[in-house]
């Protein structure tokens, strides 16, 4: 069946496949699925029309350090019953003001004890990221406990050892990954520089980024007209969901003639059941003079509806645009500058020129991890195990008119 669709300014084009189609041949076992690095030689071999019509499915890829990431835990009641009022894991702190026996870890929290940067730089090795890790890997972790007292829950302290297999539930909930691009990073001052993006040698002594480039969710999708509320997903080694738009979601900056944002643009919130991942693809990590966070693999299948869809996943590493931000000191001020431009081919080949110094780069994501994400989701779908999901609402697009605005201090 051949359906219409709205694009852009009432432009209609003509859509080649639906949804239940595609669906409807990878429970045939006769869907044909790639990852987002084989399309592009299979469109530049046969073209876009008979790619658009042999291809069903593109599977992307990710697997990096996304701070904002965390899980919802729910204990369930002990006896006699108990209103946790302060709860740490590991002696990791969890929010605990949400309900009786729930509470929420984020993946950048600190034990309490922790030096942190006292003696700088501070080493941060553990934190939310890692109890969330253990969690998944089916390890003990220590429950600590406190209540002030109710009538109807009367315990006030509470020491126990659990694994995930005790919890009620235990759900990842992440208020934004997988941004569709990233400054990439450098240092223009005469100091070592300890950010997020890594350690950053003084003097322009090293460039550092973050993205899988041509495998990315978002930039094989740059408009968001296939992902949305309720898209299912690879998370972290199991099946996961689109639960809304990532918070900083600012998909109004500027882009390059393939539709590519130049910063940061577009960002998901995503949710799974712990209880189906792996730590294959959820990771602790220690960043050093920064903090914690957690490495989380995510896996988007962009289901080619029609060619426009099919154009948009073959774009290579050398079209993604990535400006080179000075980390040594406008960037804490909102001054960031751009220092050059480059692109994802020239910084995963290991040096960049700028004004004729050869740099060294670095990767904070793991190209290879998000290889086995896209690889991994695409086994998936052939031998049909995962299907595609409709979007109930797409995700905001470049014509929402939102944009981030920083904190006024009044």
């Amino acid at each position: 069946m051949t359906i219409i669709t709205i694009k852009d300014l009432g432009e209609v084009v003509l859509s080649e496949k639906t949804y239940e189609e595609i669906n409807e041949k990878i429970k045939n076992g006769k869907a044909v699925v790639v990852t987002a690095e084989e399309i592009i030689g299979i469109a530049k071999e046969e073209g876009l029309k008979k790619a658009t019509k042999k291809v069903d499915v593109v599977t992307t890829g990710t697997f990096g350090a996304m701070c904002s990431s965390g899980a919802f835990l729910n204990f369930g009641h002990p006896n006699p019953k108990m209103r946790m009022t302060k709860v740490t894991l590991n002696g990791v702190p969890a929010y605990s003001g949400i309900a009786a026996v729930d509470a929420y870890i984020g993946a950048t929290e600190l034990p309490e004890d922790d030096p942190r940067n006292s003696v700088h730089p501070g080493e941060f090795r553990y934190g939310g990221g890692h109890v969330i890790e253990d969690l998944i890997a089916g390890k003990p972790v220590h429950l600590e406990a406190q209540s002030y007292g109710t009538d109807d829950y009367p315990q006030k302290k509470l020491s126990t050892t659990l694994t995930i297999d005790d919890l009620n539930y235990a759900t990842m909930f992440n208020p934004r990954n997988c941004y569709q691009n990233y400054n990439v990073a450098t240092n223009l001052s005469d100091k070592t520089i300890y950010s997020y993006m890594g350690i950053l040698k003084p003097n322009m002594g090293n460039i550092t980024y973050s993205s899988a480039g041509q495998l990315s969710p978002l930039l094989n999708d740059p408009y968001y007209k296939t992902i949305g509320i309720g898209t299912r997903i690879f998370l972290g080694g199991g099946v996961g969901y689109v639960a809304f738009h990532g918070t900083q979601h600012s998909p109004c900056g500027d882009r390059n003639e393939k539709g590519v944002p130049t910063g940061g643009a577009g960002t998901m919130a995503l949710i799974g059941d712990m209880k189906q991942m792996s730590t294959e693809y959820i990771r602790g990590l220690s960043i050093t003079g920064y903090g914690v966070s957690l490495a989380v693999g995510v896996g988007v299948p962009i289901p080619i509806l029609n060619e426009e869809i099919l154009e948009y996943t073959c774009i290579e590493d050398k079209d993604i645009q990535a400006e080179i931000i000075d980390y040594g000191g406008g960037y804490q001020v909102h001054r960031p500058g751009c220092v050059a431009v480059t692109n994802y081919r020239d910084l995963r080949s290991g040096k960049v020129t700028i004004k004729g110094k050869e740099i060294r780069t670095g990767s904070l994501s793991s190209y290879a991890g998000a290889k086995r994400v896209a690889s991994t989701l695409k086994q998936w779908i052939q031998e049909g195990r995962f299907t595609l999901s409709q979007p109930a609402q797409l995700l905001p697009s470049a014509d929402s008119g939102m944009k981030n605005r920083t904190l006024e201090i009044k």
